[in-house]
C-alpha cells in the first residue's frame, strides 16, 4: 500500500518547513529528562495545535529504535475491525515512511485476528499524525500500522498477547499507541473522567480501564488500542509507567464548555 496523506494541511501543516519547525518546537530537549530507552508510549492524536505539545513532550523523552509498531483506532466504519498493512510506504510532507514488511509478516502470523486491510487505514488520522514526529526524530525508521475498530475484549487481548511475543523476542521494537481521552463535555467533567481512566492506565489494568470507561461513560476514542497496549505490557512484565503530561483542548481553544482530554505516557 502506498498511502498519500489524508490530513496534511488540516491536522498538521502541509508545508515541510512549517511542519518541521512545529515538531522542533514541540520536542525541545529537556536537560532534566534526556532521551532514554522505553518499550512503549501512549500519546494523543488530535490536530497538532491541540495535542501536539503533549505528544511532543513524550516523544522528546524517547531513544527510538528503528522498528516501530504504530497502533491506533479506526474512527470510521469502513474496513476490518483489526487491520494491518504489511507492505508499502506512507507519504507525509516530510517524505515517505516505509512499512517494515518482515516485522508485519511476523505479527500477522502470530495474530490471526489481524486482517490485511488498507481500507481501514486510508482516511484514518490517528496513526498518520504520529509519522511526521518519527520522521524528524528517528530518521531511517520503518513501521507497522495497526488500526483497531472494536471493543471486543477477547480480540483486543489476543492482539495484545501477540504483540507481547514480538516485544519479548526483539528489544529493538517499540510500540507506539495512540488515544485521546474524554470528548466534548465541560472542562471539570472531562478532567474528572480523564482522572479515572488515567488511574487504570497507570495501574496497567486493561479490564479495569474497560470497566471504568463503561461505568463512567468516558468517551475515550482509543480505548481499544489502549487495552491492547496494556495487555501487551502486562504479558511482558512491564512495571514502569509514567504520566508525562495531561491537559485538555481548553488550554489552546479557550473553550471550557466542550473539551477533549489529552495525556501522554511512557512505559519501561
Amino acid at each position: 500500500m502506498f498511502r498519500l496523506p489524508a490530513v496534511a494541511g488540516t491536522f498538521y501543516p502541509g508545508s515541510p518547513r512549517e511542519l518541521s519547525s512545529l515538531i522542533a518546537q514541540y520536542t525541545q530537549y529537556d536537560t532534566a529528562h534526556p532521551p532514554s530507552l522505553y518499550r512503549a508510549c501512549l500519546v494523543p492524536h488530535a490536530g497538532y495545535v491541540y495535542s501536539g505539545a503533549v505528544a511532543g513532550a513524550v516523544f522528546a523523552r524517547i531513544m527510538f529504535p528503528k522498528r516501530i509498531i504504530v497502533l491506533g483506532v479506526r474512527h470510521f466504519p469502513h474496513g476490518e475491525d483489526a487491520a494491518i498493512v504489511s507492505s508499502g510506504a506512507w507519504r507525509t510532507p516530510l517524505g515517505d515512511a516505509p512499512i517494515d514488511a518482515a516485522l508485519a509478516a511476523q505479527i500477522a502470523q502470530l495474530c490471526p485476528a489481524l486482517r490485511e486491510d488498507p481500507v481501514a487505514h486510508q482516511n484514518e488520522h490517528s496513526l498518520e499524525v504520529q509519522i511526521p514526529f518519527l520522521q524528524q526524530l528517528n530518521p531511517g525508521f520503518a513501521f507497522v500500522p495497526i488500526a483497531l475498530g472494536t471493543l471486543d475484549f477477547n480480540i483486543l487481548a489476543s492482539v495484545g498477547q501477540s504483540l507481547a511475543k514480538v516485544l519479548s523476542a526483539y528489544n529493538d521494537v517499540f510500540l507506539l499507541t495512540t488515544t485521546d481521552l474524554n470528548h466534548y463535555e465541560d472542562e471539570a467533567t472531562t478532567r474528572r473522567k480523564d482522572a479515572l481512566a488515567i488511574e487504570k492506565i497507570l495501574a496497567l489494568d486493561p479490564p479495569g480501564l474497560l470497566d471504568a470507561c463503561r461505568r463512567n461513560k468516558i468517551s475515550m476514542c482509543g480505548l481499544g488500542p489502549t487495552i491492547t497496549l496494556l495487555t501487551a505490557l502486562h504479558q511482558i512484565g512491564a512495571t514502569g509507567v509514567e504520566l508525562v503530561q495531561h491537559t485538555t483542548s481548553a488550554l489552546y481553544s479557550g473553550d471550557t464548555r466542550k473539551v477533549v482530554g489529552y495525556a501522554g505516557f511512557l512505559f519501561s
